[in-house]
């Protein structure tokens, strides 16, 4: 693909992602749009590392559930040690997995079993915090050449923006279900049991931290089950 219709695609791209409803469904998108954009990449995912275990986040292809469960097996892998923050590594690329790989030896062995030929990954981040690594995978050895790493860097930049964006509004809409939920669990203690608007509150969080249950799981029970929270 050249230069300037992969630019008309990533803009295309960035207004896809905005679009996307929810985080997950942001993650999905970005990950079938690296196999749709990237010439000869057959398979995309993203893989994170949350306590030193290796967790899939999005997968499009079947190849890419089967080669983060066996780095989160092995506790090695490109993706497994770029999402983990392995060297400070931002991103990588194998041209020939038929090749050695004396980092990941045992990986790579199992890699081309499940017929990987190439791969590639660029670390996901937001303002915050890493989010996983994206990475992408071909069947046939040497499809990710050098060129790979700026595409992957300009598909990564959207993708951390529209990751922002969504995780912003899944904060939002949750306070916004959150305060609902207690709104109307007070309006129901207050006309049962003839409280003030501050006494309703104070009962809603007494139960929740006697018993170390979330607020808004509280104020779900009183909604959904009209039971007395006493």
């Amino acid at each position: 693909m050249k230069w300037r219709e992969y630019a008309e695609q990533m803009a295309l791209l960035a207004r896809n992602l905005l679009a996307q409803d929810s985080v997950q469904a942001t993650l999905d998108e970005i990950a079938a749009s690296a196999v749709r954009l990237v010439d000869g990449c057959d398979a995309a995912g993203i893989l994170a590392v949350r306590k030193g275990r290796a967790v899939t986040l999005a997968a499009h292809g079947d190849m890419v559930r089967e080669s983060d469960r066996l780095q989160g097996e092995l506790g090695e892998g490109p993706c497994f040690d770029l999402a983990h923050g392995e060297g400070g590594q931002r991103v990588y690329r194998i041209a020939d997995l038929t090749e050695p790989q004396p980092a990941w030896e045992r990986y790579a062995s199992g890699a081309r079993e499940l017929g990987v030929g190439s791969m590639t990954g660029v670390l996901l981040y937001t303002d915050d915090a890493d989010f996983g690594a994206l990475n992408l995978y071909a069947r046939q050895p040497g499809t990710f050449g050098e060129d790979i790493e700026v595409a992957g860097w300009l598909l990564a930049s959207h993708a951390a923006v529209a990751l922002a964006d969504a995780r912003t509004i899944d904060q939002l809409e949750h306070a916004m279900e959150t305060r609902h939920a207690i709104g109307e669990a007070m309006g129901i203690l207050m006309e049962r049991h003839r409280l003030s608007e501050d006494d309703a509150f104070q009962v809603l969080r007494r139960i929740s931290q006697h018993h170390n249950i979330k607020l808004r799981d509280v104020a779900q029970r009183v909604r959904t089950d009209r039971t007395d929270p006493a």
